[in-house]
């Protein structure tokens, strides 16, 4: 530490003499005609008599990762969005002020136009002619022997680990990619792109404990969205028959590898489908996504010692969830009595509070004993109604819902189900959700009577699906910790 506020120190003399000698260390505007990938792409091929017989002048700005000082003359490489660029300056050459030339440093931000040229190393260089300062660095970056390996400084400091990790700017860049492919998907189907609210009255649309808010001026307590189902199925009431949102979702829960308190959710409905036209969906619109980002349906995941294969290649099998669990070795008699449930979980040393529901409890043993053997891609299916209050009952068995949820490399992807579109069903259920409030389950959900209200109008059939995006471009980039695939993460504040 002693030794950074001492670079720091000399850093910060460097900024007092550049503005003594009449030069701005911040917000020059600087005239961009060039950048790095596209001068290497260009004049790649090009010989040292063809760029010398040429001429060919550029204009770039980026920031200095490297600069080797020789007294008159100087190398360096700047990085900007597209990459890097080696540059050669000399005082006898360069026009301006000969101040800027010395006191650079690693991590200023420059402009700079030249001719392009080969070094005796043969490399592509820019021979400076003018120079401008647009940003003086105060911070060293660290040093590049070294780098910056520490997960939580990385995640702390992202500026800096785009700087120094060029993987993780492309991570990132794939991601954008992810994004824009399932928009142009979704566009080409015929949906609708829609924003819902993010601040909700009533907390709705899956099983989880909300943030809250109070808004003055209301006077009234606001929660923000753990999901935007309720308004997405308003929106199929009103007429509109496929409806997609890509925004953020919010759950106030534990933090860990896979899960962040905020994160990215794609949801989207279509009337007159239910859940077997969204498996089929499902397997036609993840290996696309797939193939648009990896170019194969074949994606290696975790460490090299332990890595598999994940083959998204459909068809995907479809187990219930009782089946599921019985073959793992769970006695069936877990779903019909409760306290069978209870003994099962504490004789396998799986964690239930003592008041759990007879749900929560089922889907701890599921978590425990079956999601992480769910390597390949997997659809478990036909609920019980307790864990899907939304979901429309089988007709064949009204204790189980017309449900699927997704897994892939032991991790929840995709949870969808026919839409339940009977008000007086719903309400029941609302009913039984408060109920299980009242008895200490603080993910349960609360009475709507506005949505209730809603499909009195009448919504007609509809399936629906949200797929957890952080999770999936985990899985397609073979990265373990969503902090890795978040730009910013949510982490515990600086000690």
């Amino acid at each position: 530490m002693e030794e950074t506020n001492e670079l720091i120190q000399e850093r910060i003399k460097k900024l007092n003499r550049l503005r003594e000698s009449g030069i701005e260390p911040y917000g020059i505007p600087f005239t961009v005609s060039d950048n790095a990938a596209d001068l290497a792409a260009k004049f790649g091929g090009s010989g040292k008599e063809e760029l010398e017989s040429k001429a060919e002048q550029c204009s770039l700005a980026g920031r200095i990762i490297s600069y080797r000082d020789f007294g008159k003359t100087a190398f360096a490489h700047i990085q900007d969005a597209s990459g890097r660029m080696q540059l050669y300056f000399s005082k006898d050459l360069i026009t301006g002020n000969p101040g800027i030339f010395k006191n650079l440093d690693i991590g200023d931000i420059i402009g700079v136009s030249g001719q392009l040229f080969r070094t005796k190393t043969n490399e592509l260089t820019v021979q400076v002619k003018n120079i401008s300062l647009l940003c003086k660095s105060l911070r060293p970056l660290p040093e590049k022997w070294h780098g910056l390996r520490d997960i939580e400084t990385r995640c702390r400091q992202r500026y800096v680990d785009l700087i120094v990790n060029p993987h993780v700017k492309e991570l990132f860049i794939k991601r954008s990619r992810l994004i824009k492919a399932l928009r142009n998907y979704f566009d080409e189907r015929g949906f609708i792109e829609v924003e819902t609210p993010m601040m909700h009255q009533i907390p709705g649309g899956a099983t989880a404990r909300p943030f809250k808010t109070h808004h003055n001026a209301l006077n009234i307590d606001l929660y923000l969205r753990i999901a935007p189902e309720i308004y997405l199925k308003k929106l199929l009431v009103g007429g509109y028959e496929r409806v997609y949102e890509i925004n953020k979702n919010f759950r106030n829960e534990g933090i860990s590898a896979k899960h962040n308190p905020e994160f990215t959710m794609l949801e989207f409905y279509i009337a007159y489908r239910d859940y077997n036209y969204l498996m089929e969906f499902t397997e036609k619109l993840i290996p696309h996504l797939c193939k648009e980002i990896n170019g194969t349906l074949q994606v290696p995941f975790g460490e090299e010692d332990s890595s598999v294969t994940i083959d998204f290649t459909p068809p995907w099998p479809r187990i219930s969830i009782i089946d599921a669990m019985e073959k793992e070795g769970v006695d069936p008699a877990v779903f019909r009595d409760v306290e069978v449930a209870r003994q099962f979980a504490i004789q396998h040393k799986i964690d239930v509070e003592r008041k759990a529901t007879h749900v929560k409890i089922l889907d701890e043993i599921f978590k425990k004993k079956v999601e992480p053997r769910l390597i390949q891609p997997t659809f478990i299916t036909e609920y019980p109604v307790e864990l899907s209050p939304l979901a429309r009952r089988k007709k064949d068995n009204p204790e189980l819902v017309e449900r699927f949820e997704l897994f892939i490399a032991g991790r929840e992807v995709a949870n969808a189900f026919s839409e339940l579109n009977d008000p007086a069903d719903q309400r029941g259920r609302f009913e039984e959700q408060v109920e299980a409030r009242n008895q200490g389950d603080e993910e349960a959900g609360f009475m709507d009577e506005d949505f209730v209200r809603a499909l009195e109008y009448g919504m007609p059939p509809a399936a629906g699906e949200g797929i957890g995006i952080d999770r999936l471009f985990m899985l397609l980039t073979n990265t373990y910790s969503i902090r890795d695939v978040i730009l910013f993460p949510q982490l515990k504040p600086e000690q």
